[in-house]
């Protein structure tokens, strides 16, 4: 090679960049763990109305597996539909929040008790899991 350098040569004339190590894996060092025992927020009106429409167009399209046509042919249905149509899937919304808040109040009256109760009761039966495991 004329005047060319070879690949090892290259390689040690690239500066070299040395990375920190980062925290866990994207995880925010202030952010607390979620409760799986939380519930969930509900959909909105425009979810409820998908839930129905991916049915519908599975049946109506059986061989396009494309979740971007999905999501693009129902937004534009829903766009054109009127209030009247929309009604129905509003209610289902609303109907759907009302039991998300008294959920949500009862959680949270849960936590505020205390995890005392759940304590108790998963160490009696880790207590009666050792007994059953227990050698004599």
């Amino acid at each position: 090679m004329k005047g060319g350098k070879s690949k090892s040569e290259a390689k040690s004339s690239r500066l070299a960049v040395s990375k920190k190590p980062t925290k866990a894996a994207g995880k925010k060092a202030g952010k607390a763990a979620k409760d799986p025992n939380k519930p969930k927020r509900p959909a909105s009106a425009f979810f409820v109305f998908m839930e129905e429409f991916r049915e519908q167009y599975k049946k109506e399209h059986p061989k396009n597996k494309s979740v971007a046509a999905v999501g693009k042919a129902g937004g534009e249905k829903w766009k054109s539909m009127s209030e009247a149509d929309k009604a129905p899937y509003v209610a289902k919304a609303e109907k759907r929040k009302a039991d998300y808040e008294k959920e949500l109040k009862s959680y949270n009256k849960r936590q505020a008790e205390g995890p005392k109760a759940d304590d108790e009761e998963e160490s009696e039966k880790s207590m009666s899991e050792v007994k059953i495991f227990e050698w004599e």
